[in-house]
């Protein structure tokens, strides 16, 4: 007995000896500029890209599904705003609804930012834009989405949708999305396109600095999740199975777009609510400055925005996708991802599958005409 007994002691040291060893090892490799953990980017086959074509009609009816939480505190990113401005300001677009979702923010507050900015962005346009609140947490189970109350967004996202077909920009999580169209082929079949900002490729971490010149957790600054996908998974899962035709802007493109203070500066001047989008955005450059160490941030919605209005500027590329287990480094914290597959790995607990376009790339010319877009006096004419 004595003997089993010191052989267990044995075996529990050495098991605590490793233990410490491996975080020893991942806290040396956290603090080298290693490029897998500072960027993410890993060996992956190489995506045939081109310029996403232009919608077929005009005006395109649109449809904005928001977890806008701008000004909410210094950590909550104002890109929706970004994204909304960008396309009320559209002549070439048709603003049909807007949807309020958690995320960002809890509800309340989402949908009180919303509610705002489309309050100011309402006092030079011919034509209001009506907001409807949308759902406050996530679909637990899929069996369970029948016995969930119908939510104001949901019926009337429904009912636009019987009116005439249109495009849906999902902001945030896509459980208002999932709520509305569940069982309803009449009306997924009026949905032109679905532009949803998630989706990555296998390994990729959401991380903003390369180098160790960020202030906080040795030198890395924060590592992002894909956040609209992990806040709603069992969404996304039942939405990509519907077959819509899918559009997908990935945390990679933004990271090719930096907007500064020159472009809040220029954004102030402007006046209206441009000016009201640039003062709420001033605590999230803040924090990119100060936390981060770019002088700048990634305005991850807005190419949501840009690609409805210039599709032309985003490089996209039609591939398969799933939703399954991350077995990187958030799968042990029970994450799942939506990745693009490639023809010969094994899927491991597949969720979801089907097919997107997904567009990592954007233009070199998009940073210009997006500064231009949001700081042009003359834009304030289009709303």
């Amino acid at each position: 007995m004595d003997t089993v007994l010191r052989l267990l002691r044995i075996g529990f040291r050495t098991a605590g000896i490793l233990a410490l060893l491996g975080i020893v090892a991942l806290v040396i490799s956290l603090m080298l500029p290693i490029k897998i953990w500072r960027t993410g980017e890993v060996l992956s086959e190489p995506i045939q890209l081109h310029p996403a074509e232009p919608f077929s009609t005009s005006p395109i009816r649109v449809w904005i599904d928001t977890d806008a939480a701008c000004g909410l505190g210094q950590r909550t990113d104002p890109d929706d705003c970004f994204a909304i401005l960008l396309l009320a300001q559209q002549g070439h677009v048709q603003l049909v609804g807007i949807s309020t979702i958690f995320g960002n923010a809890p509800l309340d507050g989402t949908d009180r930012t919303t509610r705002d900015l489309i309050a100011l962005l309402e006092t030079s346009r011919r034509r209001a834009i009506p907001v409807y609140r949308g759902a406050s947490e996530p679909i637990k189970q899929e069996e369970a989405i029948e016995s969930i109350r119908p939510r104001e967004a949901s019926e009337a996202l429904r009912k636009a949708l019987e009116e005439e077909p249109l495009a849906i920009v999902a902001l945030g999580p896509l459980t208002n999305i999932a709520l509305a169209l569940k069982d309803r082929p009449q009306l997924q079949v009026n949905v032109t396109r679905l532009v949803a900002v998630m989706g990555r490729r296998k390994g990729h971490v959401f991380h903003p600095v390369e180098g160790g010149t960020a202030h906080s957790f040795l030198g890395h600054g924060p590592i992002f999740r894909d956040f609209n996908l992990t806040e709603d998974e069992q969404a996304a899962a039942i939405v990509l199975a519907m077959g819509l035709p899918l559009t997908l802007l990935p945390y990679e493109a933004a990271r090719d777009i930096l907007l500064d203070a020159s472009c809040l500066d220029k954004m102030d001047a402007r006046g209206g609510a441009a000016a009201w989008v640039a003062h709420h955005a001033r605590p999230w450059l803040t924090y990119w400055e100060e936390d981060i160490g770019v002088d700048g941030f990634y305005p991850f919605d807005l190419l949501a925005a840009a690609y409805i209005v210039e599709p032309s500027l985003s490089r996209c590329a039609q591939v398969p996708v799933a939703i399954e287990d991350d077995t990187w480094l958030f799968g042990w914290l029970g994450y799942r991802g939506l990745f693009i597959e490639s023809e010969h790995e094994t899927r491991s607990q597949l969720l979801a599958s089907g097919s997107a376009l997904y567009c990592p790339k954007v233009s070199t010319h998009l940073y210009t005409w997006l500064v231009e877009q949001l700081t042009d006096v003359r834009g304030r004419d289009r709303l």
